[in-house]
């Protein structure tokens, strides 16, 4: 399979690595150094497209996609209000894109006893749920996608939080705390892959489900089997779509 990386930050480099590993062919990498070697004609080279680059330029790339016929995994965060829009695009146009604020098996196992366990607990008001993500200091968006997933996953079940609040250590703003917000407590740290934390705390005890990747090899081998299952389909895709758990 060819593909081109658009993003070569750490995680893009990680990609290309197991991508090479298994068997597959990078034949365009792109990021900020040579932005303008993006074009249809360039992308056209591949059979399938990586995004892990910023959300500034992520829907630049996936129009210039779109344009070209390339099938795109985005694992880029901090696009998602534009969400429908890109969807509708996609469809129209009769394209395919995979999108997912985490490929990692583990973390989408994650997800899915996250829900599960806001479920139960959504008959337990004496327990107040609250979010903790710690990622490195090269990480530009805040929450991270993880942490919005996980949030979003809470508010589907629990009834009595309405919304996820951005809380982010060392910053100078205020956050007010109601009762009916779902705090998302994001912490910038030096050479941390990521690490998040389910948090349910009441007066007697404190139930904990948490989730540490000790590097980005998960996350990439993730967005690289994403790009063989996309390969020949059409349609726009979450990775909740590869992968589904009976929980």
């Amino acid at each position: 399979m060819r593909v081109a990386l658009l993003g070569y930050g750490k995680m893009g480099q990680t990609i290309e690595r197991i991508a090479s590993d298994r068997g597959h062919q990078i034949v365009l990498i792109v990021d900020e150094r040579n932005a303008a070697e993006l074009t249809v004609s360039t992308l056209s080279q591949a059979e399938v497209a990586i995004d892990f680059s910023t959300p500034s330029v992520v829907r630049h790339h996936i129009n210039l996609c779109f344009e070209a016929g390339v099938p795109l995994i985005v694992g880029t965060t901090g696009w998602y209000s534009d969400i429908e829009k890109v969807k509708s695009d996609c469809i129209y146009s009769n394209n395919s894109l995979l999108y997912g604020s985490n490929f990692s098996l583990g973390v989408n196992i994650f997800f899915s006893i996250n829900k599960t366990l806001a479920r139960v607990m959504n008959a337990y008001k004496q327990y107040d749920v609250s979010v903790e993500e710690i990622h490195h200091t090269q990480k530009l968006d805040s929450p991270s996608g993880t942490a919005i997933t996980l949030a979003e996953g809470i508010l589907s079940e629990i009834e009595r939080k309405r919304e996820w609040v951005n809380d982010m250590a060392g910053s100078t703003l205020e956050v007010s705390r109601e009762p009916e917000q779902l705090i998302i407590e994001s912490h910038r740290l030096e050479d941390v892959p990521g690490t998040h934390n389910v948090i349910y705390n009441s007066e007697i005890d404190r139930i904990e489900i948490k989730h540490t990747a000790y590097n980005r090899s998960g996350f990439a081998l993730g967005a690289v089997i994403a790009a063989e299952w996309i390969k020949d389909r059409k349609g726009f895709y979450s990775v909740e779509d590869i992968f589904s758990f009976n929980i």
